[in-house]
C-alpha cells in the first residue's frame, strides 16, 4: 500500500495502519518536499516520482490512501493515483466503533481512533473523519469531505462533496451542508448552510462566500 503523504496527518495513518497490522510494503509518496528522506521513521520507503508509485502498483500492491488533509487536496491526490492504476483502500482504526446496520462506506475513506458512528449512514468516497468525532443516524456525506477532531453532526443530517467543518464543531438534527463549503472550528449549525460559503459563530453565520 501507498500512503500519499509523508508528513503530518500520514503519520496517523501510519498508526491507524500499525495498530491494524497493516503495514506489510507499506511505503509513503511525497513530491513536493525538498530533500526528502529515504525512509520515514527509518523503516518505510518514501517514493518521489510517478515511476516509483507505477512499480509498486505492478510488483507489490495497488492498493493507496490519502494521508493529507483538505478536500481539494485530497481529491487531486485520489484521482492523479487512479490515473496511475491505483485502487483506493478504506481503512478504519480498531478504536473506533461503527453501527452494525445499514451502513455504507465508500473507497478511500479514513475513520480514526475515537469516532462513533450509529446506523444507516452513508460515506462517499475520499472522505477523513478525523479523532473523536460522532455522526447520528441517517447522516449522508459525500465526496472527499473533511470532519476534523471533534465534530459532532446529528442524526439526519446531509453533508455534500468537498465541504470541511473545523475541529469541534456542531451540526444539529436534520440540517443540510451544501457543496464546498466551510464551517469554522467550535461553530454551531442551526441552519442550513448553501454550498460555496464559509460559516462560524455561535450560531453559525455566513461570514464570506468562497470563489472556487
Amino acid at each position: 500500500m501507498i500512503v500519499v503523504g509523508a508528513k503530518g496527518f500520514a503519520k496517523e495513518v501510519l498508526e491507524i495502519l500499525h495498530k491494524n497490522g497493516e503495514t506489510l510494503d507499506l511505503c509513503f509518496y511525497d513530491d513536493v518536499t525538498e530533500n526528502v528522506p529515504e525512509k520515514l521513521f527509518d523503516l518505510f520507503h518514501i517514493y518521489t516520482n510517478e515511476s516509483q508509485v507505477k512499480k509498486h502498483f505492478k510488483e507489490k500492491s495497488n492498493a493507496f490512501i490519502i494521508g493529507i488533509g483538505n478536500p481539494s487536496l485530497r481529491k487531486k491526490m485520489y484521482e492523479k493515483f487512479m490515473s496511475l492504476g491505483g485502487k483506493p483502500y478504506t481503512i478504519i482504526s480498531s478504536k473506533a466503533e461503527v453501527g452494525s446496520f445499514d451502513n455504507e462506506i465508500g473507497y478511500g475513506v479514513i475513520i480514526t481512533s475515537g469516532c462513533v458512528l450509529t446506523n444507516s449512514i452513508k460515506i462517499d468516497n475520499g472522505v477523513l473523519i478525523n479523532l473523536n468525532t460522532t455522526i447520528g443516524h441517517d447522516v449522508t456525506i459525500g465526496k472527499f469531505v473533511e470532519l476534523c477532531p471533534n465534530v459532532n453532526i446529528s442524526g439526519n443530517c446531509r453533508i455534500h462533496n468537498n465541504v470541511f467543518i473545523g475541529t469541534s464543531a456542531v451540526v444539529l438534527p436534520g440540517l443540510t451542508i451544501g457543496e464546498n463549503s466551510i464551517v469554522a472550528a467550535g461553530s454551531v449549525v442551526t441552519k442550513d448552510v448553501p454550498s460555496n460559503v464559509m460559516v462560524a459563530g455561535i450560531p453559525a453565520i455566513i461570514k464570506k462566500e468562497l470563489f472556487l
